[in-house]
């Protein structure tokens, strides 16, 4: 599939390497025989396609990302395919600085303040704010057959009572947002001291912000109240940021759980550590 996607966008490669940390697309990292960088991406599923293009047309010149070079509409064998350039840096590591984590949160920030584009209509992306509590909650137990399985039938019961009880809890939802749903520090490209940009739009929304400080909070945040200081006040700057307090119990707990059955969907044996990860934080939820 891949030398046919080559071959679509005509490209005359020296060099081409598959990114790792791409836990549903094909990404590849490739070197033209002019030197320069881009990415080749294939996305997991068509209507994931489809949500990346739109967002690409919607996000362009109001907030950081890649350019979008060249797109493929796929056939029956093939979802679809993007050739984007190269943000400069790598991934969001721990030893960020300070100055980073404000970007950061600017960046999301600018993010979030993008509204559902008047008098357009969208076919990958949906509007899930007018329901997001039922969106929420399709999503918790869309997952839950596949978490049924692999827990004990009384850490199952506790999850979905403490599900039950904690939905009701939440304030009232932020948005409408333009959502990334999958915020996290793989995604978040750094050059630096320079945020360069976020990438990987297969499963934006324009829902609640709230949903969308879970991972950075879970695999950045947490670990250094410095970083997260500046993050606030980076997102403080663009614009108001909700009581994260109130909202992140809820959602870092959905987060382990839904994990928990994607790694049931997409295969236990070669997501086997992600998988150990979640049950633990389930479990310390739980206790």
């Amino acid at each position: 599939m891949l030398n046919r996607v080559i071959q679509q966008f005509g490209l005359q490669i020296q060099e081409m390497n598959e990114v790792e940390d791409s836990h549903s697309s094909t990404v590849c990292r490739s070197k033209l025989s002019n030197g320069l960088n881009v990415f080749l991406k294939i996305p997991y599923t068509k209507l994931k396609f489809q949500r990346e293009l739109e967002a690409y047309e919607i996000l362009k010149g109001r907030v950081s990302i890649p350019e979008m070079l060249d797109y493929w509409h796929g056939d029956e064998e093939c979802p679809g395919a993007f050739l984007l350039s190269e943000l400069k840096g790598k991934p969001l590591k721990l030893d960020a600085s300070p100055e980073v984590a404000f970007q950061v949160g600017v960046l999301q920030a600018e993010m979030h303040a993008i509204r559902p584009p008047a008098g357009k209509k969208l076919i990958g992306i949906q509007n899930e704010f007018a329901n997001w509590s039922d969106f929420v909650e399709q999503q918790f137990y869309s997952f839950a057959e596949d978490v049924k399985v692999l827990l004990d039938s009384r850490l199952y019961t506790q999850a979905i009572e403490r599900f039950e009880k904690m939905k009701h809890q939440l304030p009232s939802p932020d948005g409408p947002s333009f959502v990334h749903m999958d915020f996290r520090p793989a995604n978040i490209i750094v050059n630096d001291h320079s945020v360069s940009g976020i990438i990987d739009f297969e499963s934006v929304r324009f829902g609640s912000a709230e949903v969308d400080f879970t991972k950075l909070y879970r695999d950045f945040l947490r670990f250094d109240s410095t970083l997260y200081i500046a993050f606030r006040e980076g997102y403080n700057s663009i614009r108001s940021l909700i009581e994260l307090e109130r909202v992140l119990p809820f959602y870092q707990f959905t987060d382990a759980f839904n994990s928990i059955g994607w790694c049931k969907r997409r295969g236990l044996e070669k997501n086997a550590v992600f998988l150990e990860e979640n049950l633990e934080r389930l479990k310390s939820f739980l206790q």
